[in-house]
């Protein structure tokens, strides 16, 4: 089945998913409940009114009224949210989304001059990596609310995708060259700016639900990830998924079984899948500071606040679930799973010493 991370499942019962796998089962797609219809919602489409979900509320609305979408998963071992295949309506995809929005930048289908203006922005962002990072443009896509159609139009986030680990690799370095700077893209001017403290407030509260991290920590390590920037007022995120050629293997190759809770500290030996979902960060030198003292070999976080936290060579702290890895024709292995939920609680990785 052709779905792969950061498309949308729009399904019969007019639920709208984000899926969150490469790879899936042959009777669900993996993902997560992003949108539902409410009358109290505070977003519209085509005249129905929608509300978006936590982790929490998403599970617990399917449970009360759509619990086939809910099944208990033998490969990890817990609840899961898998979309029954005979319920997709569509599946919405981010590069051909982004190629929709530029080839009707005049005359956008909601006809709106502030969805228009988001668009811009989108189309600007587009450009700059294309033009300026090189990337091409079936390279490049936009998730999040905007992809089904679902944004608030003046306070939506663009959530920028990028194809392929080179080319995410690019963007980022692209745009930690030139963010601050005015440059003229097809003799039109683009800037893209740091994140700065006018934002720094929002983002903390939406990602961050406990105590794991401050805010101080929490605006270090994204300021330098180069990840997250801002284009005329709107926040944007530059995001990882594999291109086809990167994704491999088969549903039920790889199993995982719960081992405890535990915390580590470890260098990371190497951070190349540090912005996929998951991002996994390899690791050596390991000293068990809390749970059962096994090899550790990895750190996988299913949370963007942990993507891109820490690079080849740092030396962490991280708290986490652990879990034995077992896949087909390898030695089974232990890693810590990090942002078991979207808001990751009472989990984290961080730099030793840096707090």
């Amino acid at each position: 089945m052709n779905i792969r991370t950061r498309d949308f499942i729009h399904t019969k019962d007019d639920l709208f998913f984000a899926t969150t796998n490469y790879i899936h089962p042959k009777d669900r797609v993996l993902a997560f409940l992003r949108y539902v219809p409410d009358e109290s919602g505070d977003r519209t489409k085509n005249g129905v009114k929608y509300s978006k979900l936590s982790s929490d509320e998403s599970y617990s609305y399917l449970r009360e009224n759509y619990p086939e979408y809910l099944y208990y998963c033998d490969t990890t071992n817990i609840e899961m949210i898998g979309v029954p295949v005979d319920k997709i309506k569509n599946v919405i995809k981010p590069e051909e989304c982004l190629k929709e929005i530029r080839e009707n930048e005049e005359n956008n289908s909601n006809n709106n001059k502030e969805n228009n203006i988001l668009y811009e922005k989108l189309i600007d962002l587009s450009d700059f990596f294309h033009y300026i990072g090189g990337i091409p443009y079936e390279k490049l896509g936009i998730s999040g609310s905007i992809l089904p159609n679902l944004e608030r139009k003046s306070i939506s986030d663009i959530d920028f995708v990028v194809y392929g680990l080179n080319n995410h690799r690019i963007a980022i370095e692209t745009f930690k060259k030139y963010k601050d700077k005015e440059i003229l893209i097809s003799n039109k001017p683009v800037r893209l700016n740091s994140i700065d403290d006018t934002f720094w407030n929002r983002l903390y509260e939406k990602r961050i639900k406990d105590s794991s991290l401050t805010k101080e920590e929490f605006s270090f390590y994204e300021s330098r990830k180069n990840n997250r920037g801002v284009i005329n007022g709107t926040l944007f995120d530059i995001l990882l998924t594999r291109d086809w050629n990167e994704i491999h293997g088969n549903w039920g190759d790889v199993k995982y079984e719960k081992v405890g809770e535990g915390i580590i500290e470890a260098n990371i030996k190497n951070s190349i899948f540090a912005f996929d979902n998951p991002a996994v960060y390899e690791i050596d030198d390991l000293k068990i500071l809390k749970g059962e003292k096994i090899n550790i070999s990895e750190i996988a976080s299913f949370t963007h606040t942990y993507s891109g936290q820490a690079l080849d060579g740092e030396r962490i702290i991280a708290q986490g679930k652990v879990e034995k890895v077992v896949e087909i024709g390898k030695d089974p292995y232990y890693r810590l799973v990090v942002g078991t939920t979207r808001e990751s609680m009472n989990e984290f990785i961080k730099l030793k010493g840096k707090s």
